[in-house]
């Protein structure tokens, strides 16, 4: 046979790219474009009609979804929406109250001392820091704007160099996502340029922040990929995550916070003084005021709330200076006066919260179920605050 027998004839010179080619118009193409631009902007939003979620009006974001910002920002919008005298308590654990239960929360405390239609808000967050609750408020928190906000003020995180995040020893710590990622410069975070750039694409994408809600509330905090290869057996079929469809995780559902913890609540072993769970008197090696990065970001913090004519109150406080050893009491003084002299030459009312009694602290700053009670106590019979809270935005 010659080899002529083999060769195909072509009936013109079109060139041949695949065997079933499909070639889109410049119209086709714009089609595409709008298409999977509905599809970014309007999943984030329509997703909220169609996700069921148990709001309560002492709702707090529980421990396992600490890390969802959008899930955040979906509670302060709702808080704002649902609550007609709204205000919101910010800040890092000792707001959102990581040894106690729900209803032990300062939040909770300050809303059963005043009397009236004001409802207080649990916008704390497990594992905050004044770098990390700058970007969270920031990014997360428009819906704050023209509120009667409360800010709470951690002189923990200006104990050690450690604590500041201004050592240059590599650190790995929470809610990285949240914290500057170029300016101003961390020394002790060495993430890659890659990740930097993609956290800050992330928060400025409701979509990737729906997205990574998704992977929070419903995959573990995998990617879709990442948990089908974990080999975990589910508790309905007990089939692995190998052989389940990849959404069969979604239940449209937001997880609630357990009704009772093992780590939280007066039942919990961790629920006791500070004494009996073994901590021992401290030494800080206190930053100052000029170099600490945690200081500067609280700063900037109250500014912004400022210029979103947020009505702001601060409570610093309170430390448990019993831990302290009485020779390194000195440098808590010095940081209540320079945080005190700023705010009100800011002209934010402050109240200094006082030191609470030794068995109301679980440890260094975190309150117990009464330490949270005598707080909310002192606060509310504060004369700045009575005043402060009679303004209404």
């Amino acid at each position: 046979m010659s080899q002529e027998n083999y060769q195909v004839e072509r009936l013109d010179d079109t060139p041949v790219f695949s065997s079933n080619v499909m070639r889109l118009t410049m119209g086709q193409w714009f089609i595409v474009f709008v298409a999977i631009l509905l599809l970014v902007e309007l999943t984030s939003p329509v997703w909220k009609y169609i996700e069921k979620w148990d709001h309560p009006v002492d709702y707090r974001i529980p421990y396992a979804l600490s890390r969802d910002y959008w899930l955040y920002q979906r509670h302060l919008e709702q808080s704002a929406a649902e609550i007609s005298q709204p205000v919101f308590v910010v800040g890092d654990s000792v707001v959102w109250g990581e040894f106690v239960d729900r209803e032990s929360t300062l939040s909770h405390a300050l809303t059963e001392q005043i009397n009236d239609d004001t409802r207080f808000v649990n916008a704390g967050v497990n594992g905050l820091f004044p770098l990390a609750l700058e970007g969270l408020v920031r990014e997360y928190g428009e819906a704050l704007y023209n509120q009667r906000v409360i800010l709470h003020c951690n002189l923990l995180w200006m104990t050690s160099a450690e604590a500041d995040l201004s050592s240059k020893k590599e650190q790995t710590f929470n809610h990285a996502q949240l914290v500057p990622q170029f300016s101003p410069w961390i020394p002790c975070y060495k993430e890659g340029l890659e990740k930097r750039l993609s956290t800050v694409l992330t928060r400025h994408s409701s979509f990737l922040s729906w997205n990574a809600h998704l992977q929070i509330c419903y995959y573990d905090s995998k990617t879709i990929p990442e948990w089908t290869l974990t080999q975990e057996e589910r508790t309905i079929s007990g089939e692995t995550n190998a052989h389940a469809l990849p959404w069969t995780p979604v239940t449209f559902c937001v997880p609630a916070e357990p009704t009772i913890e093992s780590d939280r609540g007066p039942q919990s072993p961790r629920h006791q003084p500070w004494f009996d769970r073994g901590l021992k008197s401290q030494s800080f090696d206190w930053v100052t005021t000029e170099e600490s990065l945690q200081w500067s970001a609280y700063r900037r913090l109250v500014k912004l709330l400022c210029e979103r004519e947020n009505n702001l109150y601060v409570v610093l406080g309170p430390f448990n200076e019993h831990l302290v050893l009485p020779t390194n009491r000195v440098g808590i003084q010095r940081w209540k006066e320079k945080v005190v002299k700023w705010l009100r030459e800011s002209q934010v009312p402050v109240i200094v919260a006082d030191t609470l009694a030794t068995e109301d602290y679980a440890d260094a700053s975190h309150p117990l179920t009464l330490g949270y009670q005598r707080l909310a106590d002192q606060i509310a019979q504060d004369s700045n605050f009575i005043t402060w809270l009679s303004h209404e935005n």
